[in-house]
């Protein structure tokens, strides 16, 4: 893997106890699992941490999201926020650790250091079922927010490969 100029930070959020809400998460295991990355390039799974990570987060030149995002759209869609549409998308208030994360991302500000942050999400089917089982029709797109997250590596000129690891194979079945 080539040497890298830019701290790019993949972050999966959410909370792997309530079904879809866990996505991000199960995104950075497969991820960190099945990929390598060019130097610079961190996998994290962020979980619920939201200001706590602040350190992580404000490290970064580039930021990637991964989360369940409530949009109002038909379960499964996929979608892409950057800018302006981050904030107005989460005081549409998704979940709390969203909140959690745009608050993080205020305080960069105030630090001084605000990474370039695109959210990739997927529109959950059940964030409230008390499952670590993602919705068959989100589990279906796992593979779609990992193509994504290559796609935003690519644009940032950042190199990937898989590994031949047999448990990347779909279904992908986190390792216990």
């Amino acid at each position: 893997m080539e040497k890298n100029t830019k701290n790019i930070t993949i972050l999966g959020v959410g909370n792997i106890l309530f079904a879809d809400e866990g996505v991000g998460i199960r995104v950075a295991e497969k991820l960190r699992d099945c990929y390598r990355f060019d130097e610079g390039v961190t996998v994290v799974d962020g979980g619920t941490l939201g200001v706590q990570l602040l350190g992580i987060i404000s490290e970064a030149d580039h930021l990637i999201v991964v989360d369940a995002v409530r949009n109002g759209g038909t379960p499964g869609a996929l979608y892409r926020l950057e800018g302006e549409q981050i904030p107005r998308r989460i005081l549409a208030k998704n979940s709390l650790h969203q909140v959690d994360l745009l608050e993080a991302l205020t305080l960069c500000q105030a630090l001084g250091k605000v990474p370039e942050t695109v959210i990739l999400g997927v529109e959950p089917l059940d964030i409230e079922t008390l499952s670590i089982e993602l919705s068959p029709v989100i589990a279906e797109r796992v593979d779609d927010l990992i193509g994504m997250v290559l796609a935003e590596l690519e644009r940032l000129g950042c190199g990937y490969e898989q590994t031949e690891n047999e448990s990347c194979a779909w279904p992908y079945q986190p390792e216990s």
